[in-house]
């Protein structure tokens, strides 16, 4: 028989002082309660109640004994109830990876959002371009920006779309040739971006006229990183494409330009992976929704701001 049943059943004994009393009170049978108590006494190699035809009498063993069951027994009481509260309120910790440039960003913000609304849950925000392992990591939630993602036992909730397009410093395209048509970046230096969901050698490019395909070739900088991509790209480097939610405060003051306009990247999904859809914890539940008001709609933004289509952005 399971030991804290055994150990909830000694107690109940001891404080109801009667092997029938107990049976009714757990809708059983007198040598069910009996037993549970037997076995305890053979697992500890001592008599914890004294029996006879006319009352049981606890001894001093049992006394001892009874005080750390009941201190136990609360305590598993108590874990079972945070542990159930914690699919209702949110707290502890929450650990979070995200892909750098929507991390430093976007997710930063909602984090501090997520902070004022749930004090009682500290955040901790991790930055990297891989795909994370959540499990062996010990993560709660992976956000990050594939046009699929590749099968995995992870629920994954979208939160929003992203584009890239392609832009360049004011100075560099003063000092080369305009760039009118995708045809004419043959004739550019291109700052190659690669990360997990962009091939550094292809440039899918959708437009109004349809979708073009350039392949960058020749001695170029390549980055890994928005934010360093965003740097070279305002020192002059060239021509590279850029997040939206990495170029927009450049594009807004000025410091990039954008190029071919009309044109931007297949659309990307932003994700947020967690590693089980049952039982799912209130903090990840409820930033999951902070991360759809505070970076899906800001995306959605963007992209309006951007001319991109509502359709590719919804």
């Amino acid at each position: 028989m399971d030991k804290l049943y055994n150990m909830s059943v000694f107690v109940k004994v001891v404080e109801m002082g009667s092997f029938t009393a107990v049976a009714n009170h757990l809708s059983t049978t007198v040598g069910n309660i009996s037993r549970a108590v037997t076995v305890l006494e053979e697992g500890l190699n001592a008599r914890l109640i004294q029996r006879s035809t006319r009352r049981l009498v606890i001894t001093d063993v049992g006394q001892r004994f009874y005080d750390r069951c009941v201190a136990i027994l609360g305590d598993v009481e108590q874990a079972e109830a945070e542990a159930g509260h914690a699919t209702v309120a949110p707290r502890g910790v929450l650990r979070v990876h995200a892909v750098p440039g929507l991390g430093r960003t976007l997710v930063a913000r909602a984090a501090l959002a997520y902070r004022k609304a749930h004090p009682e849950v500290s955040v901790d925000l991790l930055l990297s371009q891989r795909m994370p392992n959540l499990l062996e990591e010990q993560l709660d939630i992976g956000i990050v920006i594939a046009r699929t993602l590749p099968d995995s036992t992870y629920v994954s909730q979208k939160i929003g779309v992203s584009h890239c397009i392609l832009a360049a410093s004011p100075a560099y395209l003063e000092r080369h040739p305009p760039v009118q048509a995708p045809q004419d970046l043959a004739r550019h230096a291109c700052v190659l971006l690669s990360t997990v969901d962009y091939a550094p050698d292809e440039w899918h490019l959708e437009g109004e006229d349809g979708t073009f395909t350039h392949r960058p070739s020749g001695g170029h900088l390549g980055v890994n990183d928005m934010d360093a991509m965003a740097t070279a790209l305002r020192d002059g480097a060239g021509i590279g494409l850029l997040a939206g939610f990495s170029a927009i405060e450049d594009l807004r003051k000025g410091t990039l330009v954008r190029v071919l306009p009309g044109y931007y990247t297949n659309q990307r999904n932003v994700y947020a992976l967690y590693p089980s859809r049952q039982f799912v914890d209130a903090k990840i539940k409820l930033f999951v929704e902070a991360l759809r008001r505070h970076v899906g709609e800001q995306l959605a933004g963007y992209a309006s701001e951007l001319g991109i289509a509502a359709t590719e952005a919804a």
